[in-house]
């Protein structure tokens, strides 16, 4: 059932309009309620395949479902529509303005409905991508303070890494917070690249998000083994940024394991020819984030590096 979170009048006649797909079965007072929430960043798209082939199979195997689903697929449909990060005619971050006021700017009232309409619910799976820059393996990424009550949950998304944030690294003005600390167990995941849809992703997520539901008790339909995660609790993230400028060409795979010392890639300079940097591992691990687009500056991010447990 398609339902509408907000409407917002725009100009030119036009409406805002934030709409869910509740999809219920079995549906008795008291049920659980997940939430499947993405398109914060309208960048970020794949989310958006991530809600259609949830969507498609939940409304196929209904008869499976036990509780509620709701898929909100873009809260940020401007952004979507103008194919621009942030919510468009106000030039913010959509996801540094949570929880909103009603008395607010159309984005701050936006941001409240949002929370409103989400509040009450048992999880909230929050899906991110990376930028057009850089490219994320899929991962859970929870903060210190909520490591005891989200880990276990996070295990279950068949992610490849769950990433824990130092606490004062956390935004209280994100979605994920403001849930949270609302009672809402809420899951932060990023994966792939801005502006495309990784399949191979999005499919390995979807699996992930029917485990939870099966865990949950909300899914008796079959549920393919999902992996075992790299924790990040303990271990150093090893950063390889650029001291030169050109077009970084990597050599080692995103995903793979490297040790401490290994090419990574190079920086070449196009007008000479000369590899003016080579990038090098500065630990052992998983290389879990890898330079997508390749003109890079002195600074630029080219990757990161999960350390081992022996760093």
């Amino acid at each position: 059932m398609i339902k509408h979170v907000t409407t917002a009048a725009l100009p030119v006649t036009e409406n805002l309009v934030i709409q869910k797909n509740r999809i219920e079965n079995n549906a008795a007072s008291g049920c659980k309620r997940v939430c499947i929430v993405t398109g914060t960043h309208g960048d970020e798209l794949e989310g958006q395949y991530v809600c259609a082939c949830l969507a498609r199979l939940l409304n196929d195997e209904k008869e499976n479902l036990s509780g509620i689903v709701d898929i909100y697929p873009a809260i940020n449909p401007l952004g979507i529509d103008s194919i621009t990060r942030g919510f468009p005619l106000f030039d913010l971050d959509m996801n540094r303005i949570f929880p909103g006021s009603p008395t607010g700017s159309l984005a701050e009232a936006v941001a409240h409905d949002i929370v409103h309409d989400i509040e009450g619910a048992d999880m909230c799976i929050d899906i991110h991508s990376s930028n057009i820059f850089l490219r994320e393996i899929p991962q859970v990424r929870v903060s210190e303070q909520t490591e005891m009550k989200l880990l276990p949950y996070a295990l279950m998304l068949n992610v490849d890494l769950v990433w824990i944030h130092a606490a004062a690294t956390v935004l209280e003005s994100t979605l994920a917070h403001t849930l949270n600390m609302r009672g809402v167990k809420t899951l932060v995941v990023e994966m792939g690249v801005g502006m495309r849809v990784t399949e191979n992703y999005c499919i390995q997520l979807m699996d992930g998000i029917l485990n939870l539901l099966h865990e949950l008790g909300m899914w008796a339909g079959q549920v393919p083994q999902v992996r075992t995660p790299v924790v990040s609790k303990d271990r150093g993230v090893g950063f390889i940024n650029s001291d030169a400028a050109g077009v970084f060409v990597p050599c080692a795979s995103h995903g793979s394991y490297v040790n401490s010392g290994d090419l990574v890639g190079g920086v070449i300079d196009p007008l000479t020819g000369i590899v003016v940097e080579e990038a090098k591992a500065p630990c052992g691990g998983l290389l879990f984030t890898l330079r997508e687009y390749p003109v890079v500056f002195g600074g630029s991010l080219l990757a990161r590096i999960m350390g081992d447990e022996n760093g």
